[in-house]
């Protein structure tokens, strides 16, 4: 019998069909509906979460990556090139690059000032890095 595991996770598309997916700190939430998607892949370490982005044929200047009140979104806003007025033309296109935006929920475990990003083969790397651990003084308290 399937055993529903709560992980904290309720990703907003397919339904909750990933539930549990991703862990509790990186969260997928509604992709815009106009733009395509990118797959992605997200590794926990000890100290940070390793994201991977394929993103194929783009130039790193062309990504949009920002922060905003604990939302991390990835974008890339394709532009169609125009051939006109050249001499050369594309016989056939089999290798289409879309626009795309992702975005994720970051919770209080993530140091959103501190995400790095590099591209690289074709996939962006981001690095988010989790806050140092402050431990909550063990104290008893009087009853007056």
């Amino acid at each position: 019998m399937y055993q529903r595991r709560n992980f904290g996770v309720m990703p907003a598309t397919f339904g909750g069909l990933l539930e549990g997916m991703f862990p509790g700190n990186v969260n997928r939430i509604n992709d815009d509906a106009n733009v395509g998607t990118t797959p992605v892949n997200i590794m926990e370490t000890e100290k940070s979460y390793e994201m991977q982005l394929i993103a194929p044929g783009i130039k790193k200047e062309e990504f949009k990556i920002g922060v905003e009140k604990n939302i991390l979104t990835v974008a890339y806003d394709h532009k169609e090139e125009s051939t006109e007025g050249t001499e050369n033309k594309w016989l056939r296109t089999e290798y289409l690059t879309k626009s795309f935006k992702r975005s994720f929920i970051l919770n209080e475990k993530i140091d959103s000032a501190n995400i790095n990003a590099r591209y690289n083969d074709g996939i962006l790397y981001l690095s988010l890095a989790k806050k140092e651990k402050t431990e909550t003084p063990v104290r008893e308290i009087a009853i007056n």
